[in-house]
């Protein structure tokens, strides 16, 4: 379904505006669940129409050296992939909430009122997306192979439903309407170099000296990152805890711990 006729950089420039946008939100404290929504569709059909800014897929054809799949010369790929791990470095994981398009289809998906299974402990996906990163690096390489390629990312977003890695991303997606996120928290390695960025950000969700302790905000975080000692490598900045909370002020993104 991808459309040739858009030009790929409108990925890129849409990648960024949102980011400013969406950085404005919070720092204004505007931001809310369903003022992200609107986001999360434009990524999709970016997604689905110019496949862009797919960043996982994107770093997979950079570490592959294939410019003609990326549309664009090496350096300038790969300025732009250091250049959101920067921008992460500052204002945290907005890109894997609502920019991605592989991230932002199953945050879509997961709005499916099922019940939800799966824990939130953020350790052990974040162990084994280490452990896959180490196969992929290997994968692409020392063996030219394009494993997200097989895991059926590209395919899925051209809706290439002859293809059988069509389905193995497909069911990725379906299985994230009662699993959160399974792709990004166990799969990703753009979220394997963006968690530990995320970690350190200047800009991110701190707690104040309003909070009551009521943990209402690490039951609905589904990532497990809202505990008083997490780092915040796996917040995907998706406003469950700040919804959940229930003082003003308790909950603020901004600067510092």
């Amino acid at each position: 379904m991808v459309v040739e006729a858009i030009p790929k950089g409108v990925g890129f420039i849409y990648a960024l505006l949102a980011i400013v946008v969406l950085v404005w939100l919070w720092r204004s404290g505007r931001f809310t669940r369903r003022r992200a929504l609107p986001f999360l569709v434009v990524s999709v059909l970016l997604g689905f129409l110019v496949f862009t800014p797919v960043f996982p897929y994107q770093l997979q054809l950079l570490v592959l050296q294939d410019a003609a799949g990326l549309g664009a010369p090496l350096p300038g790929v790969l300025i732009g992939t250091l250049a959101f791990i920067v921008l992460t470095l500052v204002v945290g994981r907005i890109i894997c909430g609502q920019i991605c398009p592989a991230g932002a289809v199953q945050e879509v998906m997961h709005l499916v009122p099922v019940k939800k299974y799966g824990s939130a402990e953020s350790r052990v996906p974040v162990a084994v997306r280490a452990g896959i990163f180490v196969v992929f690096l290997a994968a692409g390489l020392g063996l030219g192979i394009n494993l997200l390629g097989l895991i059926g990312l590209a395919d899925f977003f051209n809706l290439a439903v002859m293809s059988v890695s069509f389905f193995v991303f497909l069911g990725i997606v379906l299985i994230s309407a009662v699993v959160y996120r399974p792709f990004c928290r166990y799969v990703c390695p753009y979220g394997a170099l963006l968690a530990p960025a995320a970690s350190r950000a200047l800009y991110r969700l701190r707690r104040t000296d309003a909070c009551i302790k009521c943990r209402k905000c690490e039951r609905a975080c589904p990532t497990g990152a809202a505990r008083p000692d997490d780092r915040l490598g796996e917040c995907y900045l998706c406003g469950r805890c700040t919804e959940a909370c229930p003082v003003d002020g308790a909950l603020v993104y901004g600067r510092g711990r």
